[in-house]
Order: C-alpha cells, then structure tokens, then sequence
C-alpha cells in the first residue's frame, strides 16, 4: 500500500497502489469526463493493449476511452504476440515501452503485468489477471456512488467465489470506506491476504456465514461467475459447492438493494434473468463506466 504523501503511482496493478485520496481523485476525474465538465485530451498518445485472455468490455472500453481522448489503442491479441511464445516477457515490455505511452495487459498470472512494470519503463495498468481486477473496482466505485450514494456511508454484500474480481472490490472498498459483508462457500473465500491488506486499511470485511446474512443490511449486492476464465475443467468439482449461493428474487425479497455484476453472466447460475433484468440491476451502468472510470485513470497517469 503506498503512503499518502506519495506521488502518484507510476503502475495500476492492484487497486491499492491507489491512496484513498488518489482513488478519490481518479473517481472525481473520470464523473467530471463522463460530464463533459472536464475536456483533458491525450493527444499522439498510445496505449498498447496486450491480451492473453479474450475479452469484449475491456477491449472495447480501453479502445473508445483512448479515442475520445484524442489518443490511439493498438490491439494486440494472444496470436500476434510474443507472450508466451518463446520471447522472454521482459524483452517485449522494453520494446513496447519504446513505441507507446503506457500498456494494458489482460492475462493470466499477475506475474506477467509485475514484468511488464518492472520493464517496460512506461505505466502498466492491469486489465485483468487471475488475482485481481483493479479496473473494474474503479467502474464498481464510480457506479455505486452514482447511482447509491456516498461510499463511506454505503454497505455493499459480496455473493458467490473469492475470485480476482472480489478480491479487489473487497480492497476497493476498504480503500474507499466502504462496509462490506462477504459470504463465500468453505474453500472458495477471498484468501486471507485479501482481509490483511483491507485491515491494513482500516475497513476489514465482514465474513457472514450465508448468504442471506449478507444481504440483510446491504444497499448493494453484487455477485460474479462461479466459474472464471481458465477454470473451465474445474466445473462439475466447483458447482456443488455454490449451492444456495445464488442471487434471485427470494435472496432479495426482503431488501432495496441494488445489484452489481462485472459481466458476462452466466444467467441462471450465480444470477437470474430475473434480477440481472429489474430496475435493481445496475449491471449496464457499470458496464459503461469502465470507459470513464479508466479514462480518469489514464488522464492521472499520462496527463
């Protein structure tokens, strides 16, 4: 966790590289873009975008967030480079750091996106890895303050796997002092590093033992797949466990809370089509904000 009187990260790899006044300052940027109060550009500005795990929001929202602000994303997916076809990881992130202004990567060990940083002698913003998921904590952010209220005074419920998703909007939250209860099947929690850093924030989560304990009192409630990209083979073992785990209409007949998804759903499993399609759903908000949220990021990190 970087000290208050720090400058600005030079990366974006977890959402706790950010200060709780800098993930505040990234969040004011990104609502003053989204209302056009703020006209900041990037002009002859590139970012590359690496992906070793297929994506549709993150690409497209990375893509039309670098357009409007006047910059150029460069795809790069898994059959055109070099990540983990033979060139060592290092040798890439030099190269890439001597045609663009910052990289994206979306892949699959964290590792990976700590070697681009430590290489590429240009920001690294992580746009997935297994661990964790710091762009969308900052669209789940700007979203819930949007559409809920202020942070500090919202109690949000997490449903479902201990995923990298989860894993940093627990330190997200924590971060943004945010209450949170979590309810996660035995084997499947955030992990206790996750709790450790968020105590070292000062807002640890609460683990509940049910689902229906974690809802009682929330103001959100979000859930993700059950099974993440990657784990495909470990689906018949992983399903039993989820049982009971499942936001639908009688989880949340007895609150207002809105509901929170990163997308895709796997609709019938972690979520209905019922509640992904009411007014409480939230799920298209957040997919939007991903452009805004990370177009405050890069004007932070490139401005």
């Amino acid at each position: 966790m970087p000290d208050e009187t720090d400058e600005f990260p030079s990366d974006f790899l977890d959402i706790d590289d950010l200060t709780t006044d800098q993930l505040a300052q990234v969040l004011a940027r990104a609502s003053d873009l989204k209302a056009g109060k703020d006209l900041t550009q990037l002009p002859r500005t590139t970012l590359a975008m690496l992906f070793e795990k297929p994506s549709t929001r993150t690409r497209a929202s990375f893509e039309t967030g670098m357009t409007q602000l006047g910059g150029h994303a460069m795809f790069l997916g898994p059959d055109a480079i070099q990540l983990g076809h033979g060139e060592p990881l290092k040798d890439t992130a030099r190269a890439l750091g001597g045609y663009a202004d910052a990289i994206m990567v979306r892949t699959f060990a964290h590792e990976n996106a700590e070697t681009l940083a430590e290489y590429a002698g240009v920001p690294v913003i992580n746009g997935l890895t297994d661990d964790a998921h710091p762009c969308q904590t900052l669209a789940d952010l700007l979203t819930i303050r949007e559409e809920v209220g202020d942070l500090s005074e919202v109690s949000a419920a997490w449903v479902g796997d201990g995923n990298n998703v989860g894993r940093s909007f627990a330190v997200g939250a924590a971060l943004a002092g945010l209450d949170l209860a979590v309810a996660t099947p035995d084997g499947y929690g955030l992990g206790d590093d996750v709790y450790d850093r968020c105590a070292d924030l000062g807002t640890e989560p609460t683990a509940v033992d049910s689902p229906e304990e974690a809802v009682a009192d929330a103001d959100v409630v979000y859930t993700d797949v059950w099974v993440s990209m990657g784990e495909e083979a470990e689906r018949e073992e992983k399903l039993p466990a989820f049982d009971g785990y499942q936001v639908n209409e009688d989880l949340l007949a007895d609150t207002d809370a809105a509901f929170m998804h990163c997308l895709p759903a796997h609709r019938g499993e972690e979520v209905t089509d019922a509640v992904l399609e009411s007014d409480r759903s939230l799920v298209w908000e957040q997919a939007e904000n991903r452009m805004h949220a990370q177009k405050g990021l890069l004007v932070e990190l490139l401005e």
